[in-house]
């Protein structure tokens, strides 16, 4: 990198100064990177594809997105990659992108070179290849028309998923929903949603973009330098976390101080293990499908930073977070990191706090909000002041297709992988009850409190009378076996939070 003022000497409160003269990109650079961008579409709009077959067809450029800091709005100065996006008539889906991409790039490949004579400026394609696995996009180097600097570019191909997409509407579920039912690996489509990537981060407000400026720059000069052959998070998972800093610290207020939230940025790094980031601007929980996969995508061991565009990209996934903690740590001893007044900086949570729905037979469902690193028996302290009950409460809740499980208090909501909106049931018991759950055929589960001493007709009259079948409906089964009524329990060695199957007589 350019030789630039060391930022671990730059004083908190002079970091905006160092934003202002060393990082902000400078007008004759980001005149090259437009320059070398508006050249090499040319070229693929006008020469690469005129004339010729591929694939028995021929190929249209339907539109070309410029993607990565470029798009973003949030360059270094010298230092920033520009990215295109081509969005061809070939592929007609996810799948047709998948079987067909290796070829188009080979194909592409083999006409730069032949036009390479042609072109009145010069294109070289550095790297196409990743191991033995079908190449998936370009890297060019284009000539500086009015340097010797080599603006380096990276062409992606994609099918266009989206369409033509209004401005902040979201996406169809369907889409996703495809998304989700063809990728193989974790963000494997991820350029189809281009747009969506680019307009999350470019309408931010000026100030935060130059927060992840001084982010990416950090990144850049103290971590991918020390660590080039390292698999490192990406520069975009950083972004998004910075993102989300500034969100639930400013609650998104477009005027801030620097250093307090560089600190916080540098905090979250740190404490990197229990992250659990995503949003629902794009996607969200209401298509079963979509909100089933991001559960299970959230319950994956963290850091979990969810892509906001595309849910099957975890960019906490498989990365070296361990080596960019240590350097925050590091980073958060030196002089750019003090602050006036500690005390008052962003107070940013590991991952927002969650939506509970609180259901109780015979009271109407309210919510409440609770940090999901939380331990459950303070949410058991809210509800019992708000309900006033006086017996023990059991609070439990069921994943869609699965068992109804019982919430122990010194657990966290994030324990049990809960990070997004959730339905508790409560129930009291008084000694000597204990607490059963009842799920029905259609994999609903409520939970009852019954002495272990009660018969199984004395719980068939209970479901009853909470609204289920009559008694002489009602088939009960435990570990496969049918329960006769004047069983008790206890002789059944049912126990507290076991679950029995209801079977409704036809």
């Amino acid at each position: 990198m350019d030789p630039t003022p060391d930022l671990y000497a730059t004083p908190g409160d002079r970091l905006d100064a160092f934003l202002e003269h060393s990082l902000q990109p400078r007008w004759d650079w980001k005149e090259e990177g437009q320059d070398a961008w508006q050249r090499v579409e040319r070229f693929f709009r006008d020469q690469c594809f005129r004339d010729q077959l591929v694939l028995d067809q021929e190929v249209r450029v339907l539109k070309v997105l410029k993607a990565g800091s470029f798009g973003k709005g949030t360059t270094l100065n010298h230092t920033s990659d520009v990215d295109m996006v081509l969005f061809l008539s070939c592929f007609t889906s996810f799948q047709e992108q998948a079987k067909h991409r290796g070829t188009i790039i080979d194909f592409i490949k083999e006409r730069l070179d032949h036009c390479s004579e042609s072109l009145a400026y010069n294109i070289t394609v550095v790297h196409y290849r990743q191991g033995s696995r079908k190449p998936r996009s370009l890297t060019l180097q284009v000539q500086s028309k009015k340097s010797s600097d080599v603006i380096r570019m990276d062409a992606v191909l994609a099918f266009d998923a989206l369409g033509p997409l209004c401005p902040d509407s979201k996406p169809a579920p369907e889409i996703y929903e495809d998304l989700i039912s063809s990728y193989s690996h974790p963000g494997e489509f991820s350029p189809s949603f281009t747009v969506l990537h680019r307009d999350f981060v470019k309408r931010r407000p000026v100030k935060l973009k130059n927060l992840l400026r001084l982010v990416k720059f950090w990144y850049l000069k103290y971590v991918k330098s020390r660590y080039q052959n390292t698999a490192l998070p990406s520069k975009y998972a950083l972004e998004l976390l910075t993102i989300y800093a500034w969100e639930m610290g400013t609650d998104q207020q477009e005027n801030f101080n620097m250093d307090e939230g560089f600190v916080a940025v540098m905090t979250l790094l740190r404490d990197y293990e229990e992250i659990c980031i995503y949003w629902t601007k794009y996607y969200d929980f209401q298509s079963e499908i979509v909100g089933n996969f991001i559960k299970q995508q959230l319950k994956k061991t963290g850091p979990i930073i969810l892509d906001p565009a595309d849910p099957t990209n975890n960019l906490g996934e498989g990365r070296r977070w361990d080596l960019v903690a240590q350097e925050a740590v590091n980073c958060l001893r030196q002089p750019c990191c003090r602050t006036d007044d500690p005390s008052q900086g962003w107070h940013v949570q590991q991952a927002r706090d969650v939506q509970v729905t609180v259901k109780q037979t015979g009271k109407e469902n309210w919510t409440l909000s609770v940090n999901p690193y939380s331990p459950i028996w303070k949410m058991k302290a809210e509800i019992k002041k708000r309900n006033c009950n006086t017996g023990n409460q059991r609070l439990s809740y069921q994943e869609p297709g699965g068992d109804r499980q019982l919430l122990r208090n010194k657990h966290t909501l994030a324990s049990y992988g809960i990070f997004s909106k959730v339905n508790i049931r409560v129930l009291e018991t008084f000694f000597p009850e204990i607490q059963v759950f009842v799920k029905d055929s259609h994999g609903q589960s409520k939970p009852y409190a019954i002495d272990p001493d009660d018969t199984i007709l004395d719980l068939k009259e209970i479901i009853m009378e909470a609204g289920g079948p009559a008694v002489e409906d009602q088939i009960l089964k435990f570990q496969g076996r049918t329960l006769r009524n004047h069983e008790s329990l206890d002789d059944l060695e049912i126990e507290d939070s076991d679950t029995i199957m209801l079977i409704r007589r036809s």
